[in-house]
């Protein structure tokens, strides 16, 4: 390890450890990369998500009340409509006068477990094709939620739920965003009203992931309650991404994307020109890389870095703009070569790995605006 390196666990430690953390200073220290030794990433992504307070005394309290919540949630949405299911044609009575898996009654008890079953069959499908290539995601977790998958539990969990249903081929499509997902021929589905929603799984992954492999095991044991909450937080700041309603607005997901070409006009108008003379759209690339974070665009590690950035941007995810505008003028040269079918293939399928260069060009044009 490096003087230089070990000079910078001592400059976050330093701020971690105030009674009261200088979120400035925090993020200031952050935006170049946060070090994973120590659980210092792991800490400074809780508090810069806004789930940990600026002040320490607090932390215990309220990570016990949050899990707490977190453990009540599970209660309610999983265990209690499970032990519903599994209680239901205990009477004849019960299924065949008052409800039944016919019943076309809104309110059916039935009709609301047949729509969730349709949103967990893509929440399944997400969580199966994260990073398949990773063994961390391929393995049982450490600290399962034992609420859940305690043998005694006679309830219907979510997995029996999805063992249990039988998935088409004609229901697997891709999405714009460039997700494998899935489809109901019933277009007044649950699932037709989380459309926008998949790939999701996409932010979660680093998330739970770097929670998940904190070297404390007190934090290691609470990875899934710190993930729900923290990406809750951070769904709450991108959200507008992904309501329709507001793609055309200033805070929807279409004026972003032309934020980034108005960017790149600005910074570079041969290639701005160039991309406009192809008919290339932003939308071609640049929704999947600022929905998702660049999430798909760069490995694990890579996107974990970049989101040290991002996270530590105090004007939440403008500095994500020009990650994207950084990344059409490193490959400026290949694109002004690239006829409309070889450029398509550069944006959909990045060649620059190097996410630190990429991070310090946007840095330069942050600092030339």
């Amino acid at each position: 390890m490096s003087s230089l390196h070990k000079s910078r666990i001592a400059d976050f430690q330093d701020v971690l450890k105030e009674p009261t953390i200088a979120l400035e200073k925090l993020r200031e220290l952050s935006f170049s990369g946060i070090p994973c030794e120590g659980g210092l990433r792991c800490l400074c992504w809780k508090i810069l998500l806004n789930y940990l307070p600026l002040e320490r005394a607090s932390w215990t309290a309220i990570l016990a009340k949050q899990r707490e919540l977190y453990a009540q949630f599970l209660r309610e949405m999983i265990i209690q409509p499970g032990i519903a299911k599994a209680n239901m044609g205990v009477s004849r009575e019960d299924v065949t006068f008052e409800d039944h898996p016919l019943n076309p009654n809104p309110d059916s008890r039935w009709n609301t477990y047949f729509k969730d079953n349709e949103v967990l069959l893509q929440i399944d499908k997400d969580v199966r094709r994260l990073c398949p290539d990773i063994s961390f995601f391929q393995r049982a977790t450490e600290y399962p939620c034992l609420l859940i998958l305690d043998p005694q539990n006679e309830f219907e969990t979510l997995r029996k739920r999805v063992e249990q249903t039988t998935l088409k081929s004609q229901t697997v499509a891709r999405n714009r965003s460039g997700v494998t997902n899935m489809s109901s021929p019933n277009k007044n589905s649950a699932s037709s009203s989380v459309s926008k929603y998949e790939g999701m799984n996409e932010i979660v992954g680093p998330l739970y992931y770097t929670f998940a492999t904190d070297p404390s095991s007190e934090w290691k044991e609470h990875a899934e309650a710190d993930t729900f909450f923290c990406f809750t937080n951070l769904m709450a700041e991108i959200r507008d991404n992904f309501i329709k309603s507001l793609d055309d607005s200033q805070c929807g997901i279409t004026y972003k994307m032309e934020k980034v070409y108005s960017t790149l006009k600005d910074k570079d108008v041969e290639l701005y020109l160039k991309l406009q003379e192809q008919n290339i759209k932003p939308q071609f690339f640049a929704f999947r890389w600022l929905t998702l974070l660049l999430s798909q665009e760069f490995l694990l590690p890579d996107v974990i870095r970049i989101w040290d950035s991002l996270f530590a941007d105090d004007n939440r995810f403008d500095f994500l703009l020009l990650v994207c505008c950084a990344m059409l003028i490193l490959i400026r040269e290949q694109l002004l070569e690239g006829d409309f079918t070889v450029n398509m293939r550069l944006l959909q399928d990045y060649p620059i790995t190097d996410v630190c260069q990429i991070l310090q060009k946007a840095k330069e044009l942050q600092d030339s605006q």
